[in-house]
C-alpha cells in the first residue's frame, strides 16, 4: 500500500477546512437564534480566506445566514474573486 501524496493531502485539508467553514456558519446562526455569544465575522472571513470559501458560501445558503449583512457580503465576494483570479493564474497564466 502506498502513502498519500501531496495532492491527496491538500485535497483532504481543503475538504476539512470547507467543512469547518460550513459548520461555523451553522453554529453562528444557532447562537444568533439563542441570543448567545457569536462567532466574530472576522473569524468567518478568515476561514474563507484560508481556503474555505466554498464551505462559507454553502453555509450562508444552507443556514440563510449573513446573506444581507454588509460589508460582510462584499468582503466575502472580494475574497472569492481574489481566490478565483489566483486559481485562474495558476491554471492558465503560470504556463
Amino acid at each position: 500500500m502506498t502513502g498519500l501524496n501531496l495532492t491527496d493531502v491538500l485535497w483532504v485539508l481543503a475538504a476539512g477546512l470547507n467543512l469547518v467553514a460550513f459548520a461555523a456558519f451553522g453554529i453562528d446562526k444557532a447562537r444568533a437564534r439563542r441570543g448567545e455569544r457569536r462567532i466574530p465575522e472576522s473569524r468567518l472571513l478568515l476561514l474563507a480566506l484560508a481556503g474555505g470559501t466554498p464551505g462559507a458560501y454553502a453555509g450562508r445558503r444552507a443556514f440563510r445566514h449573513k446573506t444581507r449583512k454588509q460589508p460582510f457580503v462584499a468582503q466575502l465576494h472580494t475574497i472569492a474573486a481574489v481566490q478565483a483570479a489566483g486559481l485562474a493564474y495558476l491554471a492558465y497564466g503560470a504556463f
